[in-house]
């Protein structure tokens, strides 16, 4: 990241020019002034980001960017985080990135510019450069339900690995032998690990899983939509269709409604991310709970222990399996634990 000399050398001016500038010190020329700002918006500067060792105290404000603010999933992750957060003492400020890497970053350049202590971030991609110059510039930051790898700071997540086990051997008991998912972007680690174990614990049981029972999905409702109808217009369709979380689920919903089909009779529905909606559809649906509130607790906590000067493990809870009505078979749990 630029420094404040950079930013002096490419307005031409000293750096105390450059400090007076930015903190709007009446002494500066019209004509310095706009060639620092100048340089300031060509080099990206930020100097609260880069400034950030010599702060003097704590504005006990966290930041937190959460992938998809209408997820219900986040949202829960997000009320969570703001009750453990007020318990420590501190305030929450909440950017919603919409599953958009660009916007992400406008969150996070943004709320380091507030001067927060500490961030609690889910990636919308694997791959942001300004996450790594976060890090780098050491700014408190813990990855929360998605991580970036490669850069070290903590992650607190579900493994959701021995649910999904669980809802493939459940599905085989059931005698379903055709089943489908709709993944999450690849470019997220859930996005690779959700259907990374479906295909593994199809495996373990002798089950292929072709290419035309992968739909790709983007975690939003419009593509578990699209994804499901292909998979419907299929010569041999699947039996079960899992999708890799909610909002992919309610559009797989919706394409099967609009089909006039059955569910467990015509075909079999199932996601990841339990939320409090699928125990009212007909027939309330299967789905894989992950510990919201636990999560939230934990990332707060880690993130508290950094900014302390503490260093905190990762943590990584299990999720688990909720069966209901939409895959046929017995109901083993009406509700999940929050």
């Amino acid at each position: 990241m630029a420094s404040i000399k950079d930013v002096a050398a490419e307005a031409g001016v000293s750096v105390a020019t450059v400090s007076r500038v930015l903190n709007s010190h009446p002494s500066v020329s019209e004509e310095a002034r706009t060639r620092v700002l100048a340089a300031v918006e060509a080099l990206g500067y930020r100097p609260n980001a880069v400034a950030r060792s010599l702060r003097t105290a704590q504005t006990r404000t966290l930041g937190l960017v959460i992938s998809d603010v209408l997820n219900p999933y986040f949202t829960e992750l997000a009320r969570f985080v703001e009750e453990e957060a007020r318990a420590l003492g501190y305030s929450v400020i909440i950017g919603n990135a919409d599953e958009r890497p660009e916007l992400q970053d406008h969150h996070i350049r943004t709320l380091i510019d507030r001067r927060i202590d500490g961030l609690l971030v889910s990636p919308a991609d694997g791959g942001s450069p300004l996450m790594r110059d976060v890090a780098l510039g050491g700014t408190p930051m813990v990855f929360v339900d998605r991580w970036i790898p490669g850069i070290d700071v903590p992650v607190v997540r579900a493994d959701g690995t021995g649910a999904v086990k669980d809802l493939v051997a459940h599905l085989h008991g059931l005698g379903h032998r055709r089943l489908a998912i709709i993944a999450g972007p690849a470019a997220t680690t859930t996005g690779n690990e959700r259907v990374e174990a479906f295909r593994e614990a199809m495996r373990g049981l002798g089950l292929a899983l072709p290419d035309a029972y992968i739909g790709q999905g983007d975690f939003q409702a419009a593509s578990g939509r699209r994804a499901t109808e292909r998979f419907l217009a299929l010569a041999e369709p699947p039996e079960v269709v899992f999708a890799a979380d909610n909002l992919m689920a309610l559009g797989a919903l919706d394409a099967i409604r609009a089909r006039g089909l059955r569910m467990p009779d015509d075909i079999a529905l199932a996601a990841f991310d339990d939320i409090p909606w699928f125990v009212h559809t007909d027939p309330p649906i299967t789905a894989i709970a992950q510990p919201t509130a636990d999560l939230a607790r934990a990332a707060v906590r880690a993130l508290g222990d950094l900014i302390e000067g503490r260093t905190p493990q990762s943590v990584t809870l299990p999720a688990r399996l909720v069966v209901r009505r939409s895959c046929g078979g017995a109901v083993t749990n009406q509700r999940s634990d929050r």
